[in-house]
């Protein structure tokens, strides 16, 4: 990676934070109202929708403490440096979203068997609010949530945002029609958003710790590409996988025949890797076709060879 591409991406990390704080204070704020609306209403939507924005509070805390910590520079220790503790605080949020659904699910259960009254006045006027307050968070994160941290927060809040529009339905149909299940129906909606939304959330970050090939790659389809350059026979022992989400780093052996220098194939190789498929951060060996794979002891003897 360039100086220039390293200032960039730790420009943009800055900003990413800067927007993740500002959204942390709005959500602080407005869990608080919405907590004090649903016990004044009596409405599980918006105690279920203020459960779900605690967890947003939650998850845009960790959030911002990962993304400070993923901006440190590599050590002795910690030669790649921190990315990964954005993604450790993607698979923590994504967690914690699973819990959040399965006590709203349970919790509204217990509701259909006995819906209660609710005052459907109070519990619409507090949720268009986190409805306007959910639209201002996302649209700030919009355009800075590549990658998993920041896009791991703003699923919170458009499972906050799709919350509030179930909160306001409930208290439409309520209010018009005495529908006391509406409440309930509406957070066993909220809780389908957010296991939906957590479990991709998980997945993703697994993916990413497992050391996996980011999903718009195809480490086949590079293999064949290198194989395609000038001079090269073979490619093996290619791997290609992300620290924090968003940069690929590739490794990879190139088999090329004697006819090329070494240096112009790796300057061709890596020039190809960067303009075909954005990948900056290569490392290559570059093997004769001789070459003693296993890299110890002698070479391998040559029985074809003529007896002593």
């Amino acid at each position: 990676m360039t100086e220039g591409q390293d200032r960039h991406s730790h420009d943009h990390s800055n900003a990413t934070q800067k927007r993740l704080i500002l959204v942390l204070a709005l959500t602080v704020v407005y869990t608080a109202a919405e907590v004090a609306g649903g016990i004044l209403s009596n409405s599980l939507a918006l105690l279920a929708d203020a459960g779900h924005m605690l967890t947003d509070d939650l998850a845009l805390a960790l959030a911002v403490v990962a993304a400070w910590v993923a901006r440190r520079p590599p050590d002795a220790g910690r030669t790649y440096g921190y990315q990964r503790a954005e993604i450790l605080a993607a698979l923590a949020n994504g967690v914690a979203l699973v819990v959040v659904c399965g006590l709203i699910l349970w919790q509204a259960m217990a509701r259909l068997a006995a819906p209660p009254e609710v005052a459907t006045g109070l519990m619409a006027v507090i949720a268009a609010g986190g409805l306007v307050v959910n639209l201002i968070g996302a649209r700030i994160l919009w355009d800075h949530a590549g990658g998993l941290n920041a896009r791991g927060v703003l699923l919170h809040l458009i499972g906050d945002l799709l919350g509030s529009i179930g909160a306001l339905a409930a208290a439409g149909a309520m209010a018009a029609f005495g529908w006391r299940w509406a409440d309930p129906v509406a957070s066993v909606f909220i809780g389908g958003v957010i296991v939906f939304s957590s479990v991709r959330l998980v997945l993703d970050s697994i993916h990413v710790l497992m050391e996996s090939a980011p999903a718009h790659l195809d480490a086949a389809e590079i293999a064949s590409a290198l194989r395609g350059l000038t001079g090269v026979i073979d490619v093996h022992d290619l791997h290609l996988w992300t620290l924090g989400g968003r940069t690929p780093l590739l490794t990879a052996h190139l088999v090329v025949d004697h006819s090329v220098r070494a240096h112009d194939v790796l300057r061709q190789a890596t020039r190809h890797l960067r303009s075909r498929f954005g990948v900056e951060h290569v490392t290559l060996q570059i093997e004769p076709p001789d070459f003693n794979i296993v890299g110890l002891g002698p070479p391998p003897v040559d029985t074809h060879a003529p007896s002593r």
